[in-house]
């Protein structure tokens, strides 16, 4: 495979499909969301695929790979893309290249189709030979190769739970109650002065996925309840706010985060880049953790951890006891993993995994990865409260990717619930804060040509005030002026 980063593979590939649709179906497709290390594909037209198309399909795109064509990248002016998109029938990413202003163009042309993708292509199909086509939903996945190149990653039939899928059917339509499906519709609705009511609508609904949560932990009867997501999901936001409905539906919920059990600094696992890896389960002290949990279970008080962060070490934390309407709610990025909770019965346990697991697409072949996400995200509040630059946090990314993928994902199947912390606005202000940071690194930053992707991306979307958000949003946990800075942890 070309030396080339993931979104670079994954949108040469995509264009590739796309282009395999049109000459041997005619017809159009549009990227709808990741799953697991795909993404899903449904016709615009409506319809399903066979299972004879897929293999056409695969067949198509193995032979064009074989012929080595070129992916050609032309700038142009915005009238003359906008002109051509629109012949093509991309009329939402022609929409939104005016709306953005974004004057020159550079666009690519395969096998005479030309389209638009904010990370560089590979220079030619020779390099796309690692990919699988299979029938999902009523759709189809299209299915990469890992970080490195070198094998195609399974594809967890696990994670295409009906819990999983309900997260995704549930911001579908909650984008559509919002009349917000691409962002050219996102630039329109805030140029119209409906950015409040967008702010409102969002807010509702994460309010109303929260108290269902709150009511199946209710009628379960779950004593512990444990919260799982990468970094930057939003886990201390809704942990909190989760915590406040639990106290409406009768029960007296305490909070316990994972972070509180890391080992010493000293004592924390080396990796193999020989510097310290917070990421790996091993860097909490999960004995501990195992035994105040089958303590608490028993009804002992037990006094549980403060982990110091920046003294890097434990100190004696609040004490926890554990009464017949008392629920604990455990967060952090291990808080699915079997290791830790192989010891609870599963009638005291509650499972949830929160992440912000799509977004508002660009148009119909271009999505806003919520890996970029959570990276805006932390940006932001690694800058707001620990004072680290963006090119820090640009720096340490890969590892805590690379962690996720490892130590994360592979147990979101064991989650009850699935909470999709996305919220259809948030691009939309974090940009706001976020470009000034970007600024700040230096052309000679090793990450800078990550920077220049990302500021790419954020052309095209659209400024809003961040006045009208409520301070109990999960936005509010990274932007700042959360309700729940002071709460204790």
């Amino acid at each position: 495979m070309q030396e080339l980063d993931s979104a670079s593979y994954r949108n040469s590939l995509s264009f590739l499909l796309i282009v395999a649709c049109r000459q041997l179906l005619n017809r159009d497709i549009a990227l709808r969301h990741s799953i697991s290390d795909a993404y899903y594909w449904e016709f615009q037209d409506g319809g399903n695929i066979s299972d004879e198309e897929i293999n056409r399909l695969t067949e198509y795109m193995n032979g064009v790979i074989d012929k080595d064509i070129p992916f050609e990248k032309r700038m142009m002016s915005l009238n003359e893309a906008r002109s051509i998109l629109e012949k093509q029938g991309q009329r939402e990413l022609a929409d939104l290249m005016g709306l953005a202003w974004v004057d020159p163009v550079d666009v690519y042309y395969f096998q005479d189709s030309c389209g638009y993708f904010y990370s560089p292509l590979v220079k030619s199909s020779k390099h796309l030979n690692l990919f699988k086509l299979f029938r999902f939903a009523s759709g189809f996945c299209l299915q990469f190769p890992d970080e490195e190149g070198k094998e195609l990653l399974p594809f967890y039939t696990s994670y295409a739970t009906e819990r999983l899928s309900h997260a995704f059917l549930g911001y579908a339509n909650w984008l559509k109650v919002l009349g917000v499906s691409y962002m050219n519709s996102l630039h329109r609705a805030i140029n119209n002065g409906e950015g409040k009511h967008l702010v409102l609508v969002s807010e509702a609904f994460h309010s109303q996925e929260i108290a269902g949560i709150a009511d199946a932990i209710s009628k379960k009867g779950a004593r512990i309840v444990t919260i799982a997501g990468p970094s930057s999901s939003g886990k201390t936001t809704f942990s909190e706010r989760l915590k406040i409905q639990l106290h409406v539906c009768g029960k007296r919920p305490v909070t316990l985060p994972m972070d509180n059990y890391f080992h010493d600094r000293e004592e924390t696992p080396i990796g193999a880049d020989g510097e310290p890896n917070f990421e790996a389960p091993e860097a909490l002290d999960i004995s501990l953790l195992r035994d105040n949990l089958s303590r608490m279970l028993k009804g002992e008080e037990v006094e549980t951890p403060r982990f110091d962060f920046i003294a890097g070490k434990k100190y004696k934390g609040k004490k926890i006891r554990l009464d017949e309407d008392d629920v604990l709610i455990m967060e952090g990025i291990h808080g699915l993993n079997s290791k830790i909770l192989e010891q609870i019965p599963s009638e005291s346990l509650f499972a949830i995994f929160a992440a912000p697991m799509t977004g508002i697409c660009l148009d119909p072949y271009n999505r806003t990865s919520t890996s970029d996400n959570r990276l805006l995200r932390r940006m932001i509040r690694d800058n707001r409260t620990r004072g680290y630059k963006a090119e820090n946090t640009l720096m340490v990314w890969p590892k805590v990717v690379s962690g996720a993928a490892r130590y994360v994902f592979p147990y979101q199947y064991m989650a009850d619930k699935v909470f999709n912390s996305s919220l259809p606005y948030e691009l939309a202000v974090i940009k706001n804060y976020v470009i000034p940071l970007l600024h700040s690194v230096p052309e000679s930053s090793p990450v800078f040509n990550e920077v220049l992707r990302l500021q790419r991306l954020l052309k095209f979307v659209p400024s809003m005030s961040a006045e009208n958000i409520p301070n109990n949003s999960v936005l509010r946990e990274f932007i700042g002026g959360t309700c729940f800075e002071e709460v204790e942890k």
